[in-house]
């Protein structure tokens, strides 16, 4: 028997179908082992040992892979074909040795394939290799770094500005770009500048618009205009002169279509046309490239999305560029193939652009087979390898200008049509608010040199300069790949990151920085300013390059940051307070008192005569106090950008209700590993809700879907989420206490050392890590059990403040009254055990059978 591992179900599914019946698939179901979120996980002073721990969800998927490993001919690792896959296949192995599941005789292959199609697979089974150790160890540092600068700055950070969350080595880089761009806005000062346009008419009186452009033959620069007076007596003078046409020039123009998608710049275009998050654009391509049922088969419909490559295999361009002569003919087919060369800082283009799999699978085949979004995305990626593979557009442009007798004054007029549509055919790429379009398409009447001109109106328009835009998912994507900081299996996470730490919000479908975010930033330019500058960033990025090329020794990298980073930190951490206050005051200072006219009365304390309000720093963040302090005790809190109301159907690709009735419900997510019950996502009288098994199941369970997720964007790892809940994260490293996520009425939170601590609506909670839970229940000390409980309490109306919990089973508290009489909650119902019962007679399914009936 030949043992085939990937990471999900999905995939295995779909190739289980493309090999022998001497072939066992198995999924690993993503990273089986990772380093734990603890101290002394990457240890400096031991060579940078890695300690890598199986993780509790994964122990069960282990032990069934180690049990088929022992009865293998052959083990071949097929996860994905990038270095974070190519490090799942090492720590596969490596576990598997280490359980002694590998045969001596046994034999270890890597195989890799750019999509799930059935040649493809089995081209890829017949031309095995080894596991690449370089592109691994890449990976390693890589994991090693974002360790190291995570566990090291972020307690720097709660200490020192209480209220952070989490540094990260790239996702503080991110943000730094976003509060920089909010700065820029701030600092912003609008000038005001006019312009002056003619309208004119033809011989035969077609009306066509010029602007002026020169006036005694001197170029018209853009602030030459500074008053409504200066303009209105150009205007006047204009009004007095005859014009006529002095040239026409004719050109044509042609445009070139773009490369097929790589990550960045499909997350780009969902974002403009389609309205998705980066996260949310992965989510469906994963999908895509895993496999869709498509009338009873399976299939991966493009190639891995991951990539930073735009060049596609040669057979793909061959029926390319025969689905192009044989669908819109000869003249929309270049002579040669068009071949593409990636502008990206840093790629590495190990792997074809996004493409579709099967051309003779059209969008129009198999729109009945995926959901909108679905259909939307592939779409999209079926259109961009067509249109790249097709004629440029050519365009008929012409520019006349005009004068008058005595040559004062030269207007000009722009027009141009498309001759031939070309790509556009297919396809035209979306653009950002930053873009103007430079076609025009604007037509201009039938003019000759020399012919003279009507003036029927010529006016000056005010105009106003404006500050450049905030960042959408789009151009920070865009930026970030410009600077080379991130890869494109990064850019989503980074994004969420930053998100999920309330560092930015979304409004309007643009970034803006919340002021733990600008403190957080502030902190780091200052105090960590080697490590957020963005060439060290896109450095280090490239010696990742250079090591999974195996130009550098990975441990070598890791050790030439770790000795300036720690004195970094060391010197960080003995900071005094007053000193860090007084640069983060002063470097904030236009953003905490914007008053830019009144600067030497905005800092006047209006409630002692010489006070000078400051920036201070509490136990619950930062807020603006008095310098007279204790004897003054005016503070206030940091200006606050209005939350602007996100409606329904909003920008920001938030979902709307109207959405969700339009999705049809209840809908099936597939199957839960665990227990081989049905996953079901269900709307009720009081609300979403993921239920465990169908309805022929006695007592299913079913878990609230919390209002920072939309039903509608649900994945199925969500729901496994969801339904393993409540879910233990680890030990505490302080007490050495067990930390458990769950969910109850009122939304998500943590238990630890019997105290709660509500996660309120930070979104993806169910990715919470160990790491960031330490940090929610350092930054919430006064959060305890008998506050949560008595917040129930009244609900209830019946929890008694004295209650004694007798036991725990799992998520179930076994309460003792004070008769003996033993009893627990159900959705805050009390339920009584029958009279006489003891807690060593009690078990999970005595309980949960006493809940069904």
């Amino acid at each position: 028997m030949n043992l085939l591992i990937v990471e999900s179900p999905a995939k295995a599914k779909t190739i289980n179908k493309y090999l022998g019946s001497d072939f066992k698939v198995m999924a690993s179901y993503g990273h089986i082992r990772d380093l734990p979120s603890k101290n002394g996980s990457v240890m400096p002073d031991n060579d940078f040992e890695m300690i890598y721990e199986v993780n509790s969800e994964s122990e069960k998927h282990v032990k069934v892979i180690a049990e088929a490993a022992k009865n293998a001919k052959i083990i071949y690792l097929a996860t994905d074909p990038d270095r974070e896959g190519e490090a799942i296949s090492w720590h596969v192995i490596e576990i598997l040795r280490k359980k002694k599941a590998i045969n001596k005789d046994t034999e270890i292959k890597r195989v890799v394939f750019n999509e799930i199609t059935k040649k493809a697979v089995q081209n890829a089974v017949k031309n095995p290799r080894d596991i690449d150790i370089n592109l691994v160890n890449a990976q390693q540092a890589r994991r090693a770094l974002d360790y190291l600068v995570g566990f090291n700055v972020s307690p720097v950070l709660w200490r020192k500005l209480p209220g952070s969350k989490s540094a990260g080595r790239v996702q503080s880089v991110a943000l730094k770009l976003i509060c920089e761009r909010e700065s820029e806005i701030e600092k912003f000062v609008t000038q005001e500048y006019y312009t002056v346009k003619g309208l004119f008419l033809s011989n035969e009186k077609s009306e066509f618009e010029a602007a002026l452009n020169q006036i005694n033959k001197k170029r018209i620069e853009k602030f030459d205009f500074k008053t409504a007076e200066q303009v209105q007596n150009i205007v006047n003078d204009i009004k007095t002169k005859d014009f006529f046409v002095s040239e026409i020039e004719k050109k044509q123009i042609s445009r070139n279509p773009q490369p097929p998608f790589t990550t960045s710049s499909l997350q780009q275009e969902a974002s403009r046309k389609l309205g998705f998050s980066a996260k949310q654009t992965m989510t469906i391509a994963q999908k895509l490239y895993e496999g869709i049922d498509i009338q009873g088969e399976t299939i991966g419909l493009i190639t891995y999305m991951r990539t930073d490559g735009v060049q596609i295999a040669e057979e793909a361009l061959k029926d390319t560029r025969n689905y192009i002569l044989n669908k819109y003919g000869k003249d929309y087919l270049p002579s040669n193939a068009r071949m593409y060369q990636t502008k990206a800082k840093n790629a590495q283009e190990a792997h074809e652009a996004i493409r579709p799999t099967h051309l003779d699978l059209p969008p129009e085949k198999v729109k009945n087979s995926l959901d909108s979004k679905q259909l939307g995305l592939y779409e999209l990626i079926w259109k961009r390898l067509i249109a790249s593979q097709m004629e440029s557009v050519i365009f008929d442009s012409i520019g006349v200008n005009l004068e008058d007798k005595d040559k004062k004054y030269t207007f000009r007029a722009t027009g141009s049509t498309i001759k031939f549509d070309g790509f556009y055919k297919v396809y035209k790429e979306g653009q950002d608010d930053t873009l103007e379009d430079e076609e025009g398409n604007k037509l201009l009447p039938s003019l000759k040199e020399g012919q003279q001109t009507e003036i029927k109106d010529v006016k000056g328009n005010q105009h106003f300069t404006e500050p450049p835009p905030r960042y959408s998912e789009a151009s920070l994507v865009k930026k970030l790949e410009e600077l080379g900081i991130g890869r494109p299996s990064t850019y989503a996470s980074i994004i969420s990151v930053i998100q999920d730490r309330q560092y930015v919000r979304l409004d309007k479908r643009r970034f803006i920085p919340e002021e733990r975010g600008r403190l957080v930033t502030a902190f780091l330019d200052n105090f960590f300013t080697k490590y957020v500058q963005y060439d060290f960033t896109a450095q280090m990025e490239e010696k990742l390059d250079h090591i999974s090329a195996g130009e550098l020794q990975w441990k070598s990298v890791l050790k030439e940051f770790w000795i300036d980073f720690i004195d970094n930190v060391q010197s960080a951490t003995k900071k005094p307070m007053e000193e860090i206050l007084k640069v983060l005051d002063k470097v904030l200072e236009d953003h905490i008192f914007p008053n830019k006219e009144h600067k030497e009365n905005v800092r006047k304390c209006p409630e002692c005569e010489d006070g000078k309000l400051e920036l201070k720093i509490g136990k619950y963040g930062a807020f603006v106090g008095c310098s007279n302090y204790p004897e003054c005790d005016y503070k206030k809190a940091l200006n606050q950008i209005i939350n602007a109301e996100v409606t329904n159907n909003s920008e920001d690709g938030s979902q709307s209700s109207e959405d969700t009735k339009k999705t049809s419900f209840p809908k099936t997510m597939g199957i839960d590993p665990n227990t081989g019950l049905k996953i079901v996502l269900k709307i009720g009288p009081y609300g979403p809700y993921v239920q465990l098994g169908d309805d022929t199941v006695k007592g299913p369970k079913r878990i609230a879907i919390p209002k920072s997720y939309k039903i509608d964007e649900m994945t199925l790892e969500d729901c496994f989420k969801l339904v393993a809940l409540p879910k233990e994260l680890g030990m505490h490293p302080d007490d050495n206490q067990k930390i458990v996520l769950a969910i109850g009425k009122f939304g998500p939170y943590l238990q630890h050392s019997g105290k709660f601590y509500s996660l309120g609506k930070i979104p993806n909670f169910l990715s919470i890590t160990l790491e960031e839970a330490c940090e929610i229940i350092a930054n919430n000390p006064n959060k305890t059990a008998s506050k949560a409980t008595a917040k129930k309490s009244s609900k209830a109306g019946s929890k008694s403040k004295t209650e004694q919990v007798a036991i725990e089973l799992g998520e179930y508290k076994i309460f003792k009254g004070p008769f003996g009489m033993l009893y627990l909650y159900n959705d805050d119902k009390k339920i009584n055990f029958p009279r006489g019962t003891k807690t060593d007679q009690i078990t999970k399914e005595s309980i949960e059978k006493l809940i069904n009936k």
